[in-house]
Formats: C-alpha cells, structure tokens, sequence
C-alpha cells in the first residue's frame, strides 16, 4: 500500500519508460541509441555517400579520358564491324596480295567507311580470331610432340602479346622521330601487325602435316605476301601524307619514312619465323 505522505511513485524497480529505452548491457542505464544520434548519423552517412560518388564519376571520367587519347575506346565497334563476305576476301587478300590494285580506302563524309564495306579497311576481328586460333595450334602443336603443358602455353601467348607490344610502341616511337603526320591510329597498328598470325597459322599447321619441307614452303609464301600487303597498306598511310604536305620525293625526311615502312614491312616475316619454328620438328 502506498504511503499517503509519499509525493512521488517509487519507480526504481519498474522498466524505464523515458527516452532511455532499454539499458545498456553494462547495467550504467545509458541508452544504446537515441533520436538525436541518429538524426546526426543519418546527414553524415549521406555526405560521405555523396562524396564517394562524386569522386568515383571525376576518376572514371578521368581513366576514360586518358584511354581515348592511346586506343579510342569509343571506336572499337567499328573495327569489328565485318560479315563473312569481308572475313573470306581479307583472307584471299593476306593469302593472295599480288594482283589487287586499289588500296586506297573508302571515305564517307571525312569518315572511313565500316570494314564490311571497304577490304582495305583494318579491322580487329581477323587479328583477334588468329591470335587465339594461333595459341591452340600451338598448343596442338606442343602437345603432338608431349610437350605439352599449361605453363609452356602461356609462355607462348605472352611472348606473342610481348612482341606484339613491342611493335606497336616502337613504331610509334619511330612515327614521332621521324615527325610523321598519319592518321594511323593505335588500333590501327594492332589490326595490321596482327595479320601476320594468320600466315603462322598456315605454316604451323601444315608442318604438322607434311612436316617441315612444307612448313617452310607455306611460311616463306605467307611472309612474302604479308611484306607485299603491308608494304602497300602502310605507303599510302605514311608516305602519301607527305606527298600531301608537299615533301619532296627524294628528301631527306621521305627517305626516312619510306625505309620506316621498309622495316615495319620486313619485321612481320621475321616475327613469324621466329614465333613457330619451334612449333615444328
């Protein structure tokens, strides 16, 4: 019963019904959480998401930005912009470069024209499709002959991508030192360094035919018609520019890009050579 000259209900033993929620584990009484914690949560968490955003959109803007200005991302579609028309005559082209006789490539409005349209066209789905195709003839190669082994396969398909590489930022190294205006592009470089690998294809699988007599035979027919396709591709990408600029013909500085195309020419039989000869005993 309580006491009539009490003022005040004795409420030590009941559950607090205040803003104090339930108790601590501590057994202190201090709320876990409460209504002012948590509005001043809430702003903060908001801000920092805000903020991560926010930086996350500058770095991706900032990684696209500098992308484009080495392999313009943006214009990979047209490089794979081909059907099976274009695939089969680039083919007889790389295989058979002797009797073409326009190599200029087609122009729609100061822009070149898809692939599928023009043969003269560069495009990546051949070099793409022989490089892997290149990789599992090795491997068929290595493993006809129980050499086989993954370590030895990715061994192979680094080197390539090495000497591919190497490729490319040599000749780039040699279009700014020799002040070549082009409008070679990286992907450019890539898709006509690449075709060399469907002539290795050729080789290596007719060595594991007819052995190296014919290895020898086919390679040395691949690697004259690409020195032939390459010669009269890049001409007109290198030395027509500066008869455009009205260099002279026997300058110093056209003497510099004809032997440039000379060499990028003459690596691509070298490089064939010395990617498969081992593929084949």
């Amino acid at each position: 019963m309580a006491d009539p000259h009490q003022f005040f209900d004795d409420t030590s033993s009941a559950p607090s019904r205040g803003y104090g929620g339930q108790p601590s584990p501590g057994g202190l009484g201090y709320p876990t959480s409460s209504p002012e914690a948590a509005f001043l949560a809430a702003p903060m968490s908001n801000m920092a998401m805000v903020y991560g955003s926010s930086l996350a959109a500058q770095g991706k803007e900032l990684v696209d930005k500098n992308i484009d200005r080495f392999i313009p991302v943006s214009k990979l579609k047209y490089y794979f912009a081909v059907d099976t028309v274009y695939v089969g005559k680039k083919l007889g082209l790389l295989v058979f470069p002797y009797l073409h006789q326009d190599w200029e490539v087609q122009y729609q409005q100061d822009t070149p024209v898809a692939p599928r349209f023009d043969i003269n066209a560069p495009d990546l789905y051949i070099p793409a499709m022989a490089f892997i195709t290149y990789i599992l003839v090795a491997g068929l190669a290595l493993g006809t002959q129980d050499r086989f082994s993954p370590d030895l396969l990715g061994l192979q398909a680094s080197s390539a991508l090495a000497w591919l590489t190497l490729e490319v930022v040599a000749i780039l190294l040699s279009l700014y030192l020799v002040t070549v205006n082009t409008d070679l592009t990286t992907i450019d470089l890539v898709a006509f360094l690449g075709y060399k690998y469907v002539g290795m294809i050729g080789g290596v699988l007719t060595g594991l035919l007819f052995g190296k007599i014919g290895y020898y035979l086919v390679l040395a027919w691949c690697c004259v018609s690409i020195f032939v396709f390459m010669i009269r591709t890049l001409r007109l990408k290198i030395l027509a520019q500066a008869a455009a600029e009205g260099v002279p013909v026997r300058g110093a500085r056209n003497q510099l890009r004809m032997y440039l195309t000379m060499a990028v020419a003459a690596a691509q039989p070298v490089l064939m050579y010395w990617l498969t000869f081992h593929l084949v005993r």
